[in-house]
């Protein structure tokens, strides 16, 4: 019994060398690895034979990133196709852009440069027409056919050919440059407030060329019609030209500016044509107000003329008295005229129906000469012994544009000696210097 329970504890234990190498030492090295997942889910089907099933090709479904490129491709195709349509069509339109180039040198072989600007006086038939132009007689051309004969009609202005003066063309913009020139687009800066004095004038203006352009049914209720025109007149520097700048400020209709001396023009025929392009354009765009300074240039007193130029300027002038009370009615066209020397003028101009109100501007008196002085020192700089007064109340005869160079003068003489402020010996030496020149040299109080 003793000597079997050790033996029977060595075979259940054994001895401490008796382990093997492949134990658990082993699988405590291996690390765990899970499961390969299945390759497909669900029941296997069956593989099926045939030619069928070995021409069939497995079903794709594309992921978004090859759909987007699909898309790209196709947009790139499209734009392919433009491009190739594109040239295509240039392709082909080349041929008839290379003939009309040749046609169109062709045609201005044909008209030749420079061209010469006529009027069509008559059509005779289809192809040929009776022209002039200002400096020559009527001739008798023929049409070219390419000319479009629809918009040819007595009176417009045509293009000539240099030589043989045949018709090429016609004048699509039949104003006269000089007219356009002659519409003021920028209103004036001047307004009612920069006119001292002058409050009779400003009054009559008002009631004879703005209210019929703004108020007509006044006129109407009255009875009466609104006067066609107004003449300014009086000396220099009192302020007419001014007027008419403060009227153009202040009204919304279309303002034509033209001077006496440019309605006389150089060839014959040109000047009474100046005046009635620049009334036809006044009705074209009424209401409108058209002024004429220096009208003395072309409306003077009626002469035996001996000169072709004297004629040509009187022809101007009765061109002006028909477009003013003509048989045609003027409408809302008001007409403003300016002069030093209402004088020299022709009795028919001035006559009641052509200008109906004359505006008389005189020299200024006390009042309007402090008025004056006013509005042009209200911006400067003055010193504390400026006195007004003394050129307000003396005796010599100032006019407003007198007044207007003497504080200029005086300005310039302060800045001419580095100073911010006028003083009283600067109004007395440009006083001094102004009537020094307009008494034409000879010194104030030189001769007593």
């Amino acid at each position: 019994m003793g000597q079997g329970t050790p033996g029977g504890m060595g075979k259940q234990g054994g001895a401490p060398g008796d382990r093997k190498p492949g134990g658990d030492g082993g699988k405590k090295d291996r690390k765990f690895e899970p499961p390969a997942a299945p390759s497909r889910v669900g029941r296997k089907q069956r593989k099926q034979k045939g030619p069928e099933a070995a021409a069939r090709l497995p079903p794709v479904a594309p992921l978004s990133k090859c759909r987007l490129r699909l898309l790209k491709l196709e947009r790139v195709k499209d734009y392919l196709l433009m491009e190739e349509e594109f040239v295509a069509a240039q392709e082909r339109l080349r041929p008839t852009e290379d003939k009309t180039e040749e046609d169109r040198s062709k045609v201005d072989d044909l008209r030749g440069t420079p061209m010469s600007v006529g009027s069509l006086e008559e059509i005779i038939d289809e192809s040929h027409a009776i022209v002039s132009s200002s400096v020559g007689p009527e001739y008798y051309v023929g049409i070219l056919s390419f000319v479009d004969k629809d918009q040819l009609e007595p009176g417009c202005s045509i293009l000539m050919h240099n030589k043989v003066l045949s018709v090429v063309g016609i004048l699509q913009d039949e104003v006269d440059p000089m007219v356009s020139v002659m519409k003021v687009e920028k209103a004036p800066l001047e307004s009612y407030a920069d006119i001292g004095g002058l409050d009779a004038q400003i009054q009559e203006i008002k009631e004879a060329v703005e209210l019929p352009l703004t108020h007509p049914e006044l006129y109407e209720d009255i009875g009466i019609r609104p006067p066609k025109g107004v003449i300014l007149y009086g000396e220099p520097g009192t302020g007419k030209t001014l007027l008419a700048k403060a009227v153009a400020n202040s009204t919304s209709a279309t303002f034509l500016r033209v001077v006496g001396s440019e309605l006389i023009q150089k060839y014959l025929g040109d000047g009474p044509k100046l005046v009635r392009e620049l009334f036809r354009v006044a009705d074209d765009l009424s209401p409108s107000i058209v002024f004429i300074d220096e009208i003395d240039a072309v409306g003077t007193k009626r002469y035996d003329a001996h000169s072709g130029g004297e004629r040509e300027i009187q022809r101007t002038m009765l061109e002006l008295l028909n477009q003013l009370d003509g048989f045609d009615s003027r409408g809302d066209v008001k007409v403003i005229l300016a002069t030093n020397r209402i004088e020299s003028l022709d009795p028919a101009l001035l006559r009641p129906g052509r200008i109906d109100r004359k505006i008389e501007f005189p020299l200024p008196d006390i009042k309007t000469r402090r008025r004056i002085f006013q509005i042009h020192t209200s911006k400067m700089t003055l010193a504390d012994d400026v006195n007004l007064e003394e050129f307000v109340m003396t005796k010599d005869e100032f006019s407003g544009a007198d007044i207007k160079a003497i504080c200029t003068e005086a300005g310039l003489l302060a800045l001419r000696e580095r100073r911010m402020k006028v003083t009283h010996s600067d109004f007395k030496k440009a006083k001094e210097k102004v009537m020094f020149k307009k008494k034409e040299g000879v010194p104030e109080g030189l001769y007593m």
